[in-house]
């Protein structure tokens, strides 16, 4: 009974991890299960019998693809202009100084700590007294306000945490402003800017809330699931969850992957100019 209890206690970290892993994970095994069910009604809650049906026809619901298709659209133009503006905005948050500068620092938290049905409503109000119409565009200004204070976060930490002299030593060697931000800063900060995208992107792909009181008529993605569910929940929508997840997963092992690689080459370079 010692030796199992030792080495519980040598990997009890290890273990903890695993098991909050599998816990996270479990949803979506339980969605890629489902997502080969062949239910007898309308409900797919239960297991009935295994079947590729849905996989070999996941466009088989009515306007199942047709709000897919416009849930990313729409996180992929706020991911867009989320990007360009919060990056703007972080470098100049950390790079300059100015009188709001205070100010500005404590408002971009506002969207993150703020409940989601609060910003919802508020900006369902300012859309009605603007007499704009709901649909795409409404629904697009406000992913784009929500999640720019994500990327504003990722983008400035990562700049906060750049070393100056770097870009010093570029101007010293006679780059243009273009050039050293070109080749020098953007670079750098490329994985916060990143970061900054992916995380826009997922929430905007996923976002209920806001978009029910912004959409109109218009139905997305998640609002199509919330629909659903009340009449019957197809197949289908767990294939498309399941291949998002599985995307998801692949772009985070290609990352991985290729960040290794990166590191085994500069590895071996440093090797090569040391002997």
């Amino acid at each position: 009974m010692r030796a199992p209890w030792r080495w519980l206690r040598r990997n009890l970290v290890v273990v903890a991890g695993l098991a909050t892993l599998g816990y996270l994970t479990l949803p979506n095994a339980v969605v890629l299960l489902f997502s080969f069910n062949d239910p007898d009604g309308r409900f797919n809650y239960t297991w009935q019998r295994f079947s590729t049906d849905a996989w070999t026809d996941p466009c088989g619901v009515a306007d199942l693809c047709g709000s897919l298709g416009l849930s990313l659209r729409i996180a992929l133009w706020a991911t867009l202009g989320a990007t360009v503006l919060g990056t703007m905005t972080a470098f100049a948050l950390a790079r300059h100084r100015f009188r709001a500068r205070t100010a500005v620092n404590s408002l971009i938290f506002l969207p993150m700590a703020m409940p989601e049905i609060v910003m919802a409503a508020s900006l369902a109000t300012l859309f009605l007294n603007m007499g704009v119409r709901f649909g795409f565009w409404t629904i697009l200004i406000a992913h784009i306000m929500f999640c720019l204070s994500f990327v504003i976060t990722a983008v400035k930490a990562r700049v906060l945490s750049m070393d100056p002299r770097l870009e010093q030593a570029a101007r010293d060697l006679y780059a243009s402003p273009p050039q050293t931000f070109l080749r020098v800063t953007l670079p750098i900060a490329a994985p916060g800017i990143a970061a900054g995208a992916l995380l826009s992107f997922a929430l905007s792909f996923d976002d209920f809330i806001i978009t029910n009181f912004n959409a109109g008529s218009t139905v997305t993605f998640p609002m199509y699931v919330w629909g659903s569910a009340q009449r019957g929940t197809p197949v289908q929508i767990n294939v498309i969850g399941t291949a998002m997840f599985l995307v998801a997963v692949g772009c985070v092992l290609a990352a991985r992957v290729a960040g290794g690689r990166r590191t085994r080459n500069k590895a071996r370079r440093s090797s090569r100019r040391r002997s």
